[in-house]
């Protein structure tokens, strides 16, 4: 498994979460096809984490061509908080968000879990 991370980027983590739960389980290349071709801002910066991923496999001796998204996520950094002054003396604080993305690969096909039979009730059927 190849990691990479790009901490406190300037975009907000609901914003790049949109794209990380996108690409999670794809093949590599399928997954900077779907970036290049979104029209989101965190496209571009989810793509870079992605391709800097591969990168780190590649350097480490791994087959580019059997690479896929193993993790995908994106979380919250340090919040930047600044004031708009407003009318009658008041005062709006504007939070401008950061965020962690970390993109993961691995060689091989992913693993599919396969959902478990329920009952009624919602509860997991026992095995037999």
């Amino acid at each position: 498994m190849y990691t990479s991370t790009w901490r406190y980027a300037r975009i907000s983590p609901r914003k790049a979460r949109l794209l990380s739960d996108l690409i999670r389980g794809k093949s590599a290349a399928e997954a900077l096809s779907i970036l290049s071709f979104s029209k989101k801002r965190a496209a571009i910066m989810v793509a870079k984490v992605l391709k800097s991923a591969i990168a780190n496999a590649d350097e480490k001796g791994a087959d580019v061509s059997d690479l896929y998204v193993n993790a995908s996520f994106c979380d919250g950094g340090p919040i930047m908080k600044r004031f708009m002054p407003k009318d009658r003396g008041k005062s709006y604080a504007i939070m401008k968000r950061t965020s962690h993305i970390t993109v993961s690969v691995a060689e091989g096909a992913p693993e599919k879990n396969e959902p478990r039979a329920r009952n009624k009730r919602g509860k997991a059927a026992e095995a037999s």
